[in-house]
Parts: C-alpha cells; sequence; structure tokens
C-alpha cells in the first residue's frame, strides 16, 4: 500500500497539505476519534461533539469522492484511546509504506510525534500547517532583534503582502486601525440579529449521545448545542453574518449585555479553528462587503485585524517562545481558580453571566474573556495554568495556540508584557460602562450608601498596589499610577484588606 494519512479533529480543510497528492488507489486516509484528546483537559461537552460531529461529517465527504478513509470512533473495540495507538495500528492494519500528517497546533502533540518520528525513522512526515498567512519562519523572521513585540508592526506587514483594505501603498480611508471607533456603549434600544442555527442532524445527534455517555462528567450542556459541523454550514454561517451582523460589528464589539451571548459577533472561531473555513475567504469575504456593499470600514478593518492581525500574530508568538512561555508567571500570581469559575454562582453579576452562557454555549466574546473573567483573574492573582486550563476546557474555538497567549499573555499578563504592551486591569467603573451588568447586581461599582462595593474596585487598586515595583514604569500605566502616589498609607491599607477579605471569602465558597 501507498501512503497512510493522518488527518486530525482541527484538520478539516480539503486542501490541508497531509492530503495534497493523495492517490486514491493506493492510499488511506486517518481519522480517529480517541480519548486522550479529550480527556487532557476537561473539555466542554459541545466543544467535543462539534469535533468529533464536524470529523465524522469530513470523513463521508472524503469518501463521497472515493477516497479510503480508515475512521476509528470513540468507542469501536479496540481503540487504544491515543492518537499515537491508532496511527501504529493503522500502519500494521494497511501495510503502508510510509504516514504523513500536517503539523498539530499543540505544541504537546507536536512533542508527541517528534518523539515517535524519531524512534521510527523515515515512516512518519510532518507537513507544515500553511492555512495560515504567515508560516514560522515569516514570523520568526519578524520577531528577530526585537526587543518587544506588537501586534500592530506585524499586522501592517501582512497589510501589505496580502493586499486587504489596501489603497495603493496606503491602508485604506488613511488610517491601519480604527480601534478607537469600536469602542461604543450598546443602546439598550438596539436589538441584536437573530443568530442562524444549525439543528444537530442525525450523526450530531449520535455524537451528542456519545459525549454524555463517555464525558458526564464535564462542563458544560448540549441543550443549545447549534454549531456548524460541515464546510457547507460554515459557509452559510459566514454569509449570515456578513449580512446580518458584521454593519454594527465595529461599534459594538468591544459591548455586553446580560443575557445576550452574541450580539454582533461572528460566530465564525470554531469553523476557522478546525478547517471549515479558511482565514483567506473570510477576510475576503470582509472586504468585499466594504467595497462593493459600502459595510463601514471601521467595522471590516477591525473584523479583519482580529484575524490577519491577532489570530496570526498570537500563533507566531506561541512557536516561537514554546514551550517555555507557558511556564512563566512574571506577576507571581498564586491564588486557585475560584468555584464560580465552574457553578456561575456569585453574586456578581457579570461573571455569573458569563459563566452561564460559557456552559450553555461553550462560548462568550472576546471582550467578556478579557474584561470579565480575564480580568477579575488578573487582579485576583489566580494562577496562570489554573485559568489558562480553564480557558482551554470550556470554549469552543479553545486550541491551545490561540487560547494560551491570549489567556497568558493578554488577559493575565503572565508572560511580562511579551504580548501586550500593558496588562487589561480595570475596575467596576469599565464593566458598568461597557454592559448592563451592574444593573441590579448585588455589588455597586459606584459605591452608593446602602449596597456593597463592587469587588473589582478593591482588587483593581490592590493589583496596583501589589505589583507596584512591576508596573509602575509602565507608561500605559502612568495615570491609575499617578492616582495612587496621592493615597496615604491609611487608605491603602484599607483598600488592601478589604480586597484580601474578598479573597479570603472567594477561597471558602462565600464570594
Amino acid at each position: 500500500m501507498g501512503t497512510l494519512r493522518l488527518v486530525l479533529g482541527d484538520q478539516l480543510t480539503r486542501d490541508i497539505s497531509a492530503l495534497r497528492g493523495l492517490d486514491k488507489k493506493r492510499d488511506v486516509v486517518l481519522m480517529a476519534e480517541v480519548r486522550e484528546e479529550g480527556t487532557y483537559v476537561r473539555h466542554h461537552k459541545q466543544k467535543i461533539a462539534l469535533i468529533l460531529s464536524a470529523m465524522r461529517h469530513f470523513a463521508e465527504a472524503l469518501k463521497q469522492e472515493g477516497i479510503k478513509v480508515d475512521y476509528v470512533k470513540l468507542d469501536d473495540p479496540g481503540n487504544t484511546g491515543s492518537l499515537i495507538g491508532e496511527l501504529e495500528r493503522a500502519l500494521e492494519r494497511h501495510k503502508a509504506e510510509r504516514a504523513v500528517v500536517t503539523e498539530p497546533g499543540e505544541w504537546r502533540l507536536r512533542a508527541t510525534f517528534d518523539a515517535w518520528r524519531q524512534a521510527h525513522d523515515g515512516v512518519f512526515d510532518i507537513c507544515d500547517d500553511d492555512r495560515f498567512f504567515a508560516s514560522h519562519e515569516r514570523f520568526h523572521e519578524w520577531a528577530k532583534g526585537r526587543k518587544s513585540f506588537r501586534m500592530e508592526f506585524f499586522y501592517r506587514e501582512l497589510r501589505r503582502e496580502t493586499g486587504f483594505l489596501m489603497e495603493g501603498d496606503e491602508p485604506a480611508g488613511g488610517k491601519w486601525n480604527f480601534d478607537s471607533d469600536n469602542r461604543k456603549a450598546l443602546p439598550k434600544k438596539l436589538a441584536a440579529p437573530e443568530r442562524r442555527r444549525f439543528a444537530p442532524d442525525e450523526t450530531s445527534c449520535e455524537v451528542m449521545a456519545l459525549v454524555e455517555r463517555e464525558f458526564s462528567g464535564h462542563f458544560g450542556t448540549l441543550d443549545e448545542f447549534d454549531w456548524p459541523v460541515t464546510r457547507e454550514e460554515a459557509l452559510s454561517a459566514l454569509a449570515h453574518f456578513i449580512e446580518d451582523a458584521l454593519p454594527l460589528f465595529g461599534d459594538y464589539q468591544d459591548a455586553m449585555r446580560e443575557g445576550e451571548p452574541f450580539l454582533f459577533h461572528s460566530l465564525l472561531s470554531t469553523s476557522l479553528n478546525i478547517g471549515l473555513l479558511t482565514p483567506r475567504e473570510v477576510c475576503l469575504a470582509a472586504e468585499k462587503a466594504w467595497r462593493e456593499v459600502h459595510v463601514p470600514l471601521n467595522a471590516v478593518e477591525g473584523f479583519i485585524r482580529q484575524i490577519l492581525g491577532w489570530r496570526e500574530y498570537v500563533r507566531g508568538i506561541y512557536w516561537l517562545k514554546m514551550p517555555d512561555y507557558a511556564e512563566t508567571n512574571f506577576l507571581d500570581a498564586r491564588e486557585p481558580l475560584p468555584d464560580f469559575y465552574w457553578t456561575g454562582e456569585t453574586k456578581m453579576r457579570c461573571i455569573s453571566d458569563v459563566v452561564t452562557q460559557t456552559r450553555d454555549h461553550a462560548y462568550s466574546h472576546h471582550i467578556q474573556r478579557l474584561m470579565v473573567t480575564g480580568n477579575f483573574a488578573l487582579l485576583a492573582g489566580i494562577d496562570p495554568k489554573e485559568i489558562c486550563e480553564w480557558y482551554l476546557a470550556v470554549y469552543a474555538d479553545a486550541f491551545d495556540w490561540v487560547e494560551l497567549p491570549n489567556t497568558h499573555g493578554m488577559a493575565i499578563f503572565a508572560d511580562g508584557g511579551l504580548l501586550a504592551s500593558k496588562p487589561y486591569a480595570a475596575s467596576g467603573a469599565y464593566i458598568s460602562r461597557m454592559s448592563n451588568f451592574c444593573e441590579g447586581c448585588s455589588y455597586d461599582p459606584k459605591a452608593r450608601a446602602g449596597k456593597e462595593p463592587c469587588p473589582f474596585n478593591a482588587l483593581y487598586w490592590a493589583f496596583l498596589m501589589r505589583n507596584e515595583k512591576k508596573l509602575s514604569k509602565n507608561p500605559r500605566l502612568a495615570m491609575p499610577y499617578r492616582t495612587l502616589a496621592k493615597w496615604d498609607g491609611k487608605r491603602r491599607e484599607s483598600i488592601a484588606k478589604e480586597a484580601a477579605s474578598f479573597i479570603e471569602k472567594m477561597k471558602e465558597g462565600k464570594a
């Protein structure tokens, strides 16, 4: 026989490098559902169901092309529970001459594959994953000699290279970045568009039953499962976003509203990260909407920046700095992850709402992740490993290459500023300004008489005091540190005690 072509659950792209040059007469595609990949962290039930259902649909599409597919289901007799185990079984089963796989997106799995390849010289090839705009070499070239890395400068280079939103040699609209136009609070009477749902078909229902049986103790519910699981559904989701949500995405991408998990966000990250969509076609669709349909430039630029800029940037950081990157803890954060990150049972309305929707949808949008759950973890000094594992487990779009830099670097500043120029720390005032979470909350961000003060406030100032030696010279924190410098010792002590009291209550499950 010819080549055994291993396709992973986040590589469901017909043009993936491992499938190029496939000989339908001699080659076999191997796809395997293995317990190890579902349990190295306790992934959300919807995340597991999404990947397994999408894998089964992709395998069926390959078979319709006349391609031989060896598909191992999770509950098949003899399933070893690991990708290496299934690779070894399939090589023996098919008497294959060699095997090939596209580079996995996680350092953990890449290290496993490298070790197996070294032990079986000449049998296993690992191809580049060229679904991204920038290769590892391209990012390394850009990063060489730099003392600090900033997404904005890398993004501008990719804009020039790809031509997206360019008018000759200049950026469309005369600016590279319209972020300052994308921070509006959501008007109370503005309704978010009804989002397109994808009802589970027979394959998805079969997978959901499997997940409930085999991963019953994992976080999350399957009641609201409606993710795209095929290429056709993903394209439909893309068209829906471009037409119905993108026009107002820019204005309100930072806004939050209780009970509204999606607002104007694309919900395309799952389809992008498992391969049902490619970043290039998504960016092309958004640019076309600006050029032909006159969708506002600030909306299109803000969206393309998330994909061409931020998504490429965090992947570059990940592969440049792993595995040491995951071990950094610049702020020496050591507190355990609170139980309410799993239960949602807290009087803090913002966290309760975000955790509840995460449980129900395996999703919250980027500002909820950064400025609610991420901001709290930063201020409270939650251990980086614990909060990073939580993010990786609970979100359907979370894969280590994208989750780790976003959480470790952006949300909790554990890398000391390698990725972001400042810690994204904020008091309750920010949450009040950008959401309606504070309305009716047990806590008050303005600390009016008769109500408990918002914990974010004391935690914010205590965070700045605790890390003053490390952060006070950061120019982007100059204003709050000027304010702090005016405080006397008594006020500092009072705030520190208030924050410490809340942390103790949190650890006792009383927050």
